[in-house]
């Protein structure tokens, strides 16, 4: 529905979707992290996570690369250009939603952490019997105490700089260099060149992470120490190359440098970094969710998506007012601590499961 609104956009619609969608995504996403780890064990989780994220974000590369063909060297966007792209994708939102019911439910004794939940098949049959209402209410006060237990807290840090680096990327980074009037007359198409090398950085990292992951012996850990060390370099390249006003910019842009003159090259090579870091950390944090919440992950997924869409949308009302360099460091701030959390959950993870974890208390 949100997508067919562009068809014919008007305000009241437009709001109205973007509350529906919202509420649609969290749905979604929770529903995904589920079918995910049910779907898996603990040798597959991480390979199951790294090609969900890699199909998940092949739309980036595809889609920017029509728009990219398509539109190049138009400085007005027609209705007749809108309506055909709006159409196609609403055809494809369509198709995907019914592709849905055809997702497989897994054999009883393939279900990831089925060993361990034995115990609670008893209770699990009893709450069959409640009604809907209440079973959804039981969830959220699941949800609730979850979020106050040791490991959530810590891989919360995580999620949370996924949150504003998902703004980042997704949001401003893209507006920093159509600002950059020294870019020239490719400003505008470089928008979409950049969104084609951030989905090829998460394809490229979802589908690596996940192929590899069967063969890691030193666990996530390592993973998401790249994604620290990648989106580091990339936050530094971008505070050389992109002027400090780019994001809060007017719309005739900005002739300000920063300390290099602004590099098209430069700013594409940082596009790539940003996707292959994100690929890092989701794929990680997807995994690890799924290995510690085994039993019962629709609340863990909740929670995950709860703090990261908080996160991105506070990122998006600072990206209004604060310069650059400011957001830069906000980014490395909770990058810094986001892996240090990730790090004290992942070293934890073998003893947590082993011990049934305190998860089953909640």
């Amino acid at each position: 529905m949100y997508i067919a609104v562009f068809i014919q956009p008007f305000p009241w619609s437009f709001y109205t979707a973007s509350v529906f969608i919202g509420i649609a995504a969290a749905v979604l996403w929770t529903a995904q992290g589920n079918c995910l780890t049910i779907n898996s064990d603990e040798h597959t989780i991480g390979r199951n996570s790294g090609i969900f994220w890699a199909l998940l974000q092949s739309s980036l590369f595809f889609g920017n690369l029509y728009i990219y063909f398509a539109w190049q060297g138009k400085t007005q966007i027609s209705e007749h250009d809108r309506r055909t792209v709006f159409i196609a994708l609403t055809v494809i939102s369509l198709v995907g939603t019914v592709l849905f019911f055809l997702i497989r439910k897994p054999d009883p004794e393939n279900v990831l952490g089925e060993e361990e939940s034995c115990d609670d098949q008893d209770m699990e049959a009893t709450e069959s019997a409640q009604n809907n209402v209440t079973k959804a209410v039981d969830a959220f006060k699941k949800s609730l105490r979850l979020c106050i237990t040791r490991e959530m807290l810590l891989l919360s840090v995580t999620t949370a700089y996924t949150g504003l680096e998902l703004t980042f990327f997704s949001g401003v980074y893209g507006t920093c260099i159509g600002a950059v009037n020294k870019f020239g007359t490719e400003e505008k198409s470089l928008i979409g060149l950049s969104g084609i090398f951030i989905g090829i950085g998460e394809i490229l990292g979802g589908s690596l992470f996940g192929l590899l992951s069967k063969n890691s012996r030193f666990g996530r850990n390592p993973v998401v120490l790249l994604g620290t060390l990648v989106h580091f370099v990339a936050f530094y390249l971008i505070f050389l190359n992109m002027p400090g006003d780019a994001p809060i910019a007017p719309v005739e842009g900005t002739n300000s440098i920063a300390y290099i003159r602004p590099s098209k090259e430069v700013a594409i090579l940082c596009s790539f970094l940003l996707g292959l870091g994100d690929s890092c950390f989701n794929t990680q944090l997807l995994s690890i969710l799924g290995f510690l919440y085994s039993e019962d992950s629709a609340p863990a997924f909740a929670v995950f998506k709860f703090v990261q869409s908080i996160c991105a949308a506070v990122a998006f009302f600072y990206s209004n007012y604060l310069l650059l360099h400011w957001q830069l460091l906000v980014m490395v701030i909770f990058g810094f601590f986001g892996t240090i959390s990730f790090f004290a959950v992942e070293w934890d993870a073998a003893a947590i499961v082993a011990r049934g974890s305190d998860y089953r208390s909640i």
